[in-house]
């Protein structure tokens, strides 16, 4: 089985990205040797005529790695839309083999590898997959992504029963505080969350308009993880 991390969120918009990327850089710090995929993207923009996902980019930036961009992100629609109605707009379909030969490369080049999935976990593939599908087929235990705002306990709560119920495992919560919310909320939130699970809390990112996925900074987002992720329970 493969050592490594799915990336989840409750939500889209919730930080993934970030997240992913922090401890891609954080192991990497450490002197992991740790790989990173985005294997479906939605809202790619092109680049040097090539459609690529700034998701993505951040990745391989945030690991320092060098492996090809078509292993790393082997599906992305211009589209920023959930990708079976990005995939019907474009008249294909999702090629999972695809998908599954490049995570298989990566994994025999990296001792540790971080997924990062797109939206939450029923976002839909195919008629009859999802992303939870994608992270069991992989094998890769989950990192769900909270934002700290009203609606969190519930959403989180929700995700947590539904991976538990489809047998698929759980690392722990990272709260990601992406809108600057009060700290009263902040504190009542993530103490309702720790009382309703036993699933581990990793840590809360905190507020910094510097953590920007588009425009990365390796000394900030190394400092800011390195002081609030509990870096001993992710490997």
């Amino acid at each position: 089985m493969t050592a490594g991390c799915f990336v989840t969120g409750t939500d889209t918009g919730v930080g993934k990205s970030i997240v992913a990327g922090g401890l891609a850089a954080l192991l990497k710090n450490s002197g992991c040797n740790v790989g990173v995929m985005k294997p479906i993207a939605t809202g790619g923009k092109y680049h040097n005529n090539r459609l690529v996902s700034d998701d993505a980019l951040f990745l391989m930036s945030a690991a320092e790695i060098d492996d090809d961009y078509e292993l790393i992100n082997p599906i992305c629609f211009e589209q920023p839309l959930a990708p079976t109605i990005a995939a019907q707009l474009n008249n294909t379909a999702i090629d999972l083999e695809k998908i599954r030969h490049a995570f298989d490369i990566l994994c025999k080049r990296h001792d540790f590898m971080i997924v990062e999935g797109v939206g939450g976990l029923l976002v839909p593939v195919n008629e009859h997959y999802f992303i939870i599908d994608l992270a069991r087929e992989f094998k890769l235990p989950l990192i769900i992504v909270s934002r700290l705002s009203l609606g969190t306990i519930n959403h989180t709560l929700l995700t947590l029963s539904y991976a538990r119920e489809h047998g698929v495992n759980m690392k722990g919560i990272i709260f990601n505080d992406h809108a600057d919310t009060n700290e009263c909320l902040k504190n009542y939130t993530v103490k309702e969350i720790k009382r309703f699970t036993n699933v581990p809390v990793l840590g809360a990112i905190p507020f910094d308009k510097r953590l920007d996925a588009e425009n990365y900074h390796k000394e900030t987002v190394l400092k800011i993880f390195s002081d609030n992720v509990d870096k001993s329970i992710i490997i």
